[in-house]
């Protein structure tokens, strides 16, 4: 399975270690069945951007999640493992997605992903650290204002070069939100 174009959108961090050990992907958590305003606002944005998988554990919180997210996005694709694949090895674990194959994973993916052709810019380290994000003592507030600007959040300068290419943003769209943090002047 090539790389997939769409974000995964999972319940926790224990989902996403187990979906990036079966697959390529890029994952947003929503850390429980109350999907706190901004992150429903990234799973809009990047469903507009890429798509979005909807991938919940084969529960009731899983099951509101997905309604939560389809009523909101409405042409989000799903994907689903049964019970018996999410069931823990250990007797005292939850039922969820972090407990499935990789094998499992994967089939549940094969039919709804779309192969991610490679095509997006990357905005590079060095881009970062020259226009200030990083590296810098205004760097955490000149990263909010970016966040802002694009609509991505916040994250910090470890992920930020992860956040803009899950979001899509190119070259341009970077200058020029740069360009609005500088009070209208481009970086050389």
């Amino acid at each position: 399975m090539k790389k997939i174009k769409e974000v995964i959108v999972v319940e926790g961090k224990d989902d996403t270690k187990q979906i990036l050990r079966a697959v390529d992907a890029d994952t947003i958590e929503t850390r429980g069945s109350a999907i706190p305003e901004e992150t429903m606002a990234l799973i809009k944005k990047v469903a507009r951007t890429r798509g979005i998988i909807v991938f919940t554990d084969p529960d009731f919180s899983g099951e509101k999640i997905r309604k939560t997210i389809s009523a909101e996005v409405p042409n989000a694709k799903h994907a689903f493992i049964t019970r018996a694949q999410g069931v823990p090895k250990r007797s005292d674990g939850s039922l969820g997605v972090e407990h499935a194959s990789a094998e499992a994973i994967r089939e549940a993916l094969r039919h709804v992903y779309t192969e991610d052709t490679g095509a997006e810019e990357l905005i590079s380290r060095e881009t970062l650290m020259k226009n200030g994000l990083m590296g810098n003592p205004d760097a955490k507030s000149r990263r909010e204002a970016l966040g802002e600007i694009l609509g991505i959040g916040y994250v910090n300068g470890k992920q930020l070069q992860h956040r803009l290419r899950m979001f899509g943003i190119t070259n341009q769209q970077f200058r020029e939100a740069v360009k609005k943090i500088n009070g209208g002047k481009a970086n050389e």
